[in-house]
């Protein structure tokens, strides 16, 4: 079984570096016309089930494949981006200069600190695995899973069963296809 890991498509808080997190930002223009070709591109590759963040960006996206491949999307707990409390809205620079010892932590060791009112790593990482674990247990063939970068750089991480700190060193972009193949058995 293939599992298709893609991230949603461009935000106006993208394009502004703002942390999105647990806000419900809808796609731009770019990241529709995104969105359209990355459904065109995964005609190449047919999924059974497409599982989704219930965030807009996340569920534009998923729509999109959903409707050129005539699959339903399922909105799914779990697959949410990180919630990074007072951080959201945010710039990095912004969130140097109005929190600084936390920046300084977060830059040299993250798992160390939870950005005020956030989530942990911790908490991250088990919720994604949770939502990983679901979607292995409901495939019934190759499948999508349209999410956040953050979320799918911790599902990766999860599904390599690699430790909670390695999913630094994966970077997922807007529209990025993942591809895990995946065997039950094994």
């Amino acid at each position: 079984m293939k599992i298709y890991l893609i991230r949603h498509g461009q935000t106006d808080w993208n394009l502004a570096g703002r942390i999105q997190g647990s806000h419900d930002i809808s796609l731009n223009e770019t990241g529709r016309r995104q969105a359209e070709y990355l459904a065109r591109g995964m005609k190449k590759r047919p999924v059974v089930q497409i599982f989704s963040s219930k965030k807009k960006r996340a569920m534009e996206t998923a729509n999109a494949i959903g409707a050129s491949q005539g699959v339903k999307v399922i909105p799914l707990d779990g697959l949410e981006e990180v919630e990074f409390g007072l951080w959201e809205g945010m710039t990095w620079k912004e969130i140097q200069e109005k929190y600084p010892e936390e920046y300084k932590i977060w830059q040299k060791e993250p798992a160390e600190i939870t950005p005020p009112g956030g989530e942990s790593r911790q908490q991250v990482y088990e919720r994604v695995g949770k939502a990983a674990d679901e979607i292995v247990k409901r495939a019934e063939g190759d499948v999508a899973v349209v999410s956040h970068g953050a979320a799918l750089a911790y599902m990766l991480s999860y599904m390599m069963r690699k430790s909670l700190g390695s999913h630094e060193e994966i970077i997922v972009e807007n529209v990025s296809i993942s591809t895990v193949e995946y065997n039950k058995d094994t």
